[in-house]
């Protein structure tokens, strides 16, 4: 199987020639490069009745890394699944139109902060309302900047409790249909857009160099008026477990998985994705190829910063709000709050049947335990 660590260590200097990448994606690159590699050492895994002993390298953690995060995924929701109320839950996906892709190349942080805002307040302001719900539910929201062909698509998928709480109640939505997306569309847009506009106002957002504040103004006024922005209602899941497990696979491991490499050479990389189709139709999948340089080029477009928190909770889901969520959970027959025992790496991989050989010793069946490489004689392969 061809991995994205063999086209990062074979490519590099040559995207480095082709392409300008932040700092960010370059550390991003070299991590990825020298993840499960001599080059960050490694640890030990023996028997403690001393039949085996293993070495094997450590893993680089990078959040963009999709060979090692599997256990952080796992972590993570974990750590979701246990704030979740025992109710029913609506996914909502926000979109950016792609019109203003150029500014979020410009204006990252600033277009990030502005669409979290946008979408947040969106969804509480809709949801205060007594035609709707008239209580404060539960939120979580996961920003996602690509779409399944690695382009520059940012987006935010919104998880939201059935109902809320007020006055100590729960309360439920008046209508079967949660929010009317017409309405949670236009409220978006119009947050949004007047936020762009604010920035520009005090000077905090970066233009291209061919766009004057003419054609900013231009372009923002017919994105509000003309255009339908793609703001998606989904389906009702009966609990929220079913949305946070799609969200965890890009939240730990990034857009990108080594299987979807079909073939590359030094030309040339041909990868496989599953293009957007209508509602309801058969989804197929489709080829696409590119440069080895423009394919890792769009990989590391994606690869998130550091301190920038891609997954946010608000409403009753936010932390700050553990005394209203714990109240919410009662009235659901749920106990209070409590941080899940963290997953051992042992218990990870016997998850997998191809892993079940590397936590136990073959001979006696004693769990393996990790320990350093100090003091080791012998070091036999993986």
């Amino acid at each position: 199987m061809i991995t994205i660590q063999q086209l990062i260590n074979a490519h590099l200097d040559g995207l480095l020639r082709s392409h300008t990448l932040s700092a960010p994606q370059y550390r991003a690159a070299r991590a990825l490069s020298a993840c499960r590699s001599a080059k960050l050492g490694g640890h030990v895994q023996r028997c403690p009745n001393g039949h085996l002993e293993r070495v094997w390298y450590n893993s680089c953690r990078h959040r963009a890394c999709p060979q090692c995060n599997g256990l952080a995924k796992e972590q993570w929701l974990e750590r979701t699944r246990s704030r979740l109320i025992e109710c029913a839950h609506w996914h909502v996906v926000f979109t950016v139109p792609h019109e203003l892709n150029v500014l979020w190349m410009l204006n990252t942080d600033a277009m990030m902060s502005a669409l979290f805002a946008a979408a947040r307040d969106t969804l509480l302001e809709l949801l205060a309302d007594q035609r709707h719900l008239g209580a404060q539910p539960g939120i979580m929201l996961a920003l996602h900047t690509w779409g399944r062909s690695l382009n520059l698509h940012p987006h935010i998928h919104a998880l939201v409790s059935d109902g809320g709480l007020r006055d100590g109640a729960w309360i439920v939505p008046r209508r079967s249909h949660f929010l009317p997306a017409t309405v949670v569309m236009q409220v978006f847009r119009g947050k949004l857009l007047d936020a762009l506009r604010q920035l520009h106002s005090d000077g905090a957002l970066r233009l291209p160099e061919d766009m004057t504040p003419e054609r900013f103004a231009s372009v923002t006024n017919r994105l509000g008026c003309k255009l339908k922005w793609n703001v998606r209602v989904c389906a009702r899941y009966a609990h929220g477990r079913g949305v946070s497990v799609y969200l965890a696979r890009y939240v730990k491991g990034g857009p990108y998985s080594n299987t979807q490499i079909v073939r590359a050479n030094p030309t040339q990389v041909l990868f496989r994705y599953t293009p957007h189709g209508e509602t309801g139709a058969p989804k197929r999948s489709a080829l696409l190829a590119l440069s080895p340089e423009h394919f890792l080029a769009r990989v590391l477009t994606h690869a998130p910063e550091p301190h920038r928190h891609t997954v946010r909770h608000y409403g009753l889901y936010a932390h700050a709000c553990a005394e209203q969520l714990n109240a919410a959970r009662a009235l659901h027959a749920q106990a209070p709050v409590a941080a899940p025992s963290p997953i051992p790496w042992q218990t990870y991989l016997a998850r997998f049947a191809w892993a079940a050989g590397l936590t136990r010793c073959p001979h006696c069946q004693a769990p393996l335990v990790r320990g350093s490489l100090i003091g080791v004689t012998s070091r036999a392969p993986p």
